[in-house]
């Protein structure tokens, strides 16, 4: 059954039941698509994380970073792609998906990063002068600070939750 025929059928797209239900198979695609157009067209999950793992040249696996993602992303309309449910792939394509389900684990953003650790080690080591000035280092100390307190918080926020606060 085509996505197309059925947009208000939460049925066709319930992925509850599946182990792997944050990934949808991709197909139908131009053969001369790569990683980057694709990447190109769910941009809008790029920040709460997703991943391509291709198949063949012309079928890719989408991870998703939950279920709820991958249902939203089966949702919408792709004019250059088709979009269906890994549990309403053919056999060859599930086999293969689980074949591999080890890496193909939802998808996670990347946490931040600052170099100022590193510039640090680098600078020690080589026993020159750094050259960013006292406001850079402090914005990148305020920066860690802040990222340390959210870090914290979260923390202690799941903590209360399971406690019941």
């Amino acid at each position: 059954m085509d996505r197309d025929d059925d947009d208000d059928d939460d049925e066709d797209i319930d992925l509850s039941e599946d182990e792997l239900a944050h990934i949808v198979e991709i197909y139908d695609f131009p053969t001369e698509f790569k990683t980057e157009d694709l990447l190109k067209l769910f941009q809008c999950y790029q920040q709460r994380g997703f991943d391509i793992k291709w198949i063949d040249e012309s079928q890719a696996l989408g991870l998703f970073s939950s279920p709820i993602a991958a249902r939203e992303a089966l949702r919408s309309k792709h004019p250059l792609m088709k979009l269906r449910p890994l549990s309403k792939s053919s056999s060859a394509t599930k086999a293969k998906a689980r074949s591999c389900s080890d890496y193909l684990l939802p998808a996670k953003e990347r946490p931040q990063t600052s170099a100022a650790l590193a510039r640090k080690l680098v600078i020690g080591a080589l026993g020159v002068k750094s050259n960013l000035t006292k406001e850079q280092r402090d914005a990148e100390r305020r920066k860690l600070q802040e990222a340390r307190e959210q870090k914290q918080m979260a923390a202690k926020q799941k903590e209360d939750a399971w406690e019941g606060k």
